[in-house]
Formats: structure tokens, sequence, C-alpha cells
């Protein structure tokens, strides 16, 4: 009514915005409406009759069957002519992004998780652990020299309250790092590493927090925004190792674009990998999608369209694609495809009608190869403007995340938003009961209930 300065709100207003609503609640639900209410497929029925009060379509739809009534019942002073640009900038003004950002959040608050930092001995890395811990999402453990952090802390008035200082090299450490050691040389003595070189790895921060979580007296661990990304995921991968059946981890980003979320693989890790390596990582990437309490839709993508191209390149993704269905009949993906007939439902109905990919929006997208992934999403970044988070790292038995070289702060803060919610879905350990019984955690208004 604002919009068109409308000098009253009268009845034709009233019903145009019901009926808006009505056919609105009848269509597919958007998955940021799933993953707000903890579901997987909230469809129209006795359960839900009107939309719901995320739904980042009811600004868009409302709004302008209440302006148009307006207009045609002659109560609107400025009437509006182009109704495409209104739409995006109602869009524009919701903040689609943010929205998304806050109902991941919103899941991660519902069970805060214990977070070792690895890279503590940094100003951003204190700030967005001060951040986690007032914003209720997880309880920060730090590792690095207590004075040089607490130095730090003071001169920028960064409030450690409730954090846990550990310095993996110091005297007071000396029996967990032996007991990590020990664990440690147990699980790589055949494997070229000595008693010796166990013990001396656990003075590492990598090393000494990745133990840490796999003994569980942390959920889940973030790091790497001081060393590269091979050194971070190693220790990972010797301590943690793979879940069940999984022969390859990989590396997914979550970027909010105007379509909604699209996740990316791999983008950090498989170099040029095999069609079972691939339908391997297909089928990681749609189960972490899922705990997002997203459905996933997956595009496998190629130069080549269903069979256009004879190609080794597109026949790896083809039978990538078999090998997928093959274990997840029921998973949504297809390939072969190009990029642009994975979103342009109009061509990919024209040509190719018999693809699963036509109903609904493809939100995750299979690179054939490292490289093609990589470029893909720093385009989409730089030149799309697309936010993201990321790379999360998938496949590992427990979370661990490794964040880009020189991240800000929020993308640490996102970081642990996703390492959170990823430790809620592969562990259902009582957070609080453990913080209780360790003699790190003192009794703090900001960590204890």
């Amino acid at each position: 009514a604002l919009d068109v300065r409308a000098t009253q709100i009268n009845e034709a207003m009233k019903l145009a915005a019901v009926k808006a609503l009505a056919e609105l609640a009848k269509t597919t639900v958007p998955d940021i409406v799933n993953l707000a209410y903890n579901e997987t497929n909230i469809t129209f029925g006795h359960n839900y009759i009107i939309p719901k009060p995320v739904d980042p379509r009811l600004l868009a739809t409302v709004a302008p069957a209440v302006a148009k009534a307006a207009i045609e019942s002659g109560v609107a002073r400025q009437p509006i002519t182009d109704w495409d640009a209104y739409v995006i900038n109602l869009n524009s003004r919701l903040g689609l992004d943010n929205q998304l950002s806050r109902v991941i959040g919103n899941k991660a608050r519902q069970d805060p998780k214990r977070v070792v930092f690895a890279d503590a001995e940094n100003l951003k890395v204190l700030k967005a652990a001060q951040l986690v811990l007032d914003e209720k999402i997880g309880y920060p453990i730090l590792l690095g020299d207590e004075k040089k952090i607490r130095k730090i802390a003071l001169a920028n008035t960064v409030d450690l309250e409730g954090m846990p200082i550990i310095n993996p090299k110091d005297d007071d450490t000396e029996d967990l790092r032996k007991e990590f050691g020990e664990l440690f040389f147990e699980k790589r003595h055949r494997k070229g590493v000595n008693r010796y070189e166990a013990y001396k790895a656990m003075k590492d921060r990598n090393h000494f927090g990745c133990m840490m979580v796999e003994t569980g007296l942390a959920d889940c661990m973030i790091s790497g925004l001081s060393r590269n990304y091979p050194d971070t995921i190693r220790p990972a991968i010797n301590i943690i190792g793979t879940e069940p059946g999984v022969k390859k981890i990989a590396g997914m980003y979550l970027l909010f674009t105007k379509r909604g979320p699209l996740f990316l693989a791999d983008t950090t890790v498989n170099f040029n990998p095999t069609a079972e390596e691939l339908a391997e990582i297909t089928l990681l990437v749609a189960k972490e999608v899922r705990h997002f309490n997203i459905v996933p839709k997956v595009a496998m993508l190629s130069y080549s369209n269903f069979g256009s191209s004879n190609s080794p390149e597109a026949n790896l993704v083809r039978k990538a694609r078999e090998i997928v269905k093959q274990k997840s009949p029921s998973l949504i993906c297809d390939g072969e495809i190009q990029g642009i007939l994975a979103f342009n439902k109009e061509i990919l109905k024209d040509n190719y009608p018999f693809t699963e990919l036509v109903n609904g929006e493809v939100n995750t997208l299979i690179f054939p190869n490292l490289a093609a992934g990589n470029i893909a999403y720093n385009l989409l970044q730089e030149v799309g403007g697309a936010d993201s988070i990321g790379p999360i790292l998938l496949g590992l038995n427990k979370p661990v995340h490794v964040l880009q070289l020189g991240s800000s702060i929020r993308s640490i803060f996102n970081m642990v938003v996703i390492a959170v919610v990823d430790a809620q879905a592969k562990g259902k350990s009582d957070t609080q009961a453990e913080m209780r019984k360790s003699k790190w955690w003192k009794r703090s208004p900001k960590t204890m209930a």
C-alpha cells in the first residue's frame, strides 16, 4: 500500500492479499522454509494452509497483488508501471542471502557445540570466537600461547570470558600430549610414523585439535587461516579419517545467489576424479545438502548434453551419473549437462523433456574436475557478486573445516556455523554434560546453562 501511496486500505486490497497468500500456499515450498522448520518437504495440506513467515516469496508475491488492487480500485496516488523492476527491488530489500544465513544460524543455536580454533593467535579468529559465543552458536576452545592470545585480546578489547585457552606445547598439557601421541602412533605406526614422531606431532595445533575432536574433547575444529590447505587437511585425514565407506574427501562451497542457495563441488580437493570418485563426491554433496533440510537437485556438468559428445571427458560424467543412480535411485540427479541448461527450464523442456531436472530448481552443481569447479566458484563470487561459505570439507568422520587464507571475521563465523550444524548431524552428545565434566570449562553465564 505504501509503495503506491494508497489513500486507504480497502476491501479489494485485502482480498488481493488473501488470494495471493492462498495461491502461494499451493506452490512448491522453497528449501529455506524447510530448513527453518527442520522439515524436508512441506506441502499444502491440513498442516500447511498458509505460507510460513520466513518464506522469501511472501513480500514479492503479496505486495504486488495489493499494489495492483490499489491501482485498479483507484486509491493509488503513485502507480507502478514496471512490475518486473518492482519485484526485483522488493527482493533486494528482503536480503535473501542474510535470511538464509539467519536460518542456518538458528539451526546451529538449537544445539551449540564445542569448537576448537587452531589459529587462535590471530585477531580475526579471536573476534570471530567472541561472536560465536555471544551469538550462542558454539563454545570456543582456543589453541595457542596463552600470553600471546591474551595480549592480542587486551589490545583489541576482545572478551575471552568462557573460552578455554590450551597451549599444546605447555608442560600443563604433557600428559594429554602423551595420550594423544600414543593414539596417533596406534593409528599410523604401519604408515611410516614412529612413536617419537607421533608424540612430537601433538605439539602442532592442527594435530592436537584434530585429536581433541577424535577423542570427544571437542565437537568440531576450524583451522587453515594461516596455513596452506594440504597442511591443514592432512592431520584430519590421518587422525579422524573418513566416514565408513568413503574413500575420498571433497570440498564444497555454498553460494548465496538470487536463485537461492547453490552448492558447488568439488572445488578444492580432487584434481581429476575418476567416474567412481565423481559419483562418490556427488553422493557426499547430496548428503551434506540434506543436512540443511534441503532436497538436493543435482546437475552433473560438462560441455555436452546427454550423450551429444562421445569424448572421454563427457563419458566420464555420464558414467558417474549412472553409478550415482545405481547407489541412490531416488536422488534427483542428471547429466552430463551444460551449465546453461541446468538453469534454463524452457530450453531444457523443449529439447530434453525426459530429464528429471525439468521439475524444480537445480541447487547442486557437480563439476568434472577441480579446475572447472574452482574457476566457476571464483567467477560466481567475483563477477556474479555471490556471497559464499566454504570450503566445506565432506567425507571426514568428524567435522573439521578449513578456512581460506585471509578469511574475514564474517567468513570465519559462517564456517563455524556450518561446522556446528555438521557436528549436530554427526554426533548426538550432550554438550553441556561433557563441558560440566571437563576441567577446562569454568561455570560462566556465557557457557554453562
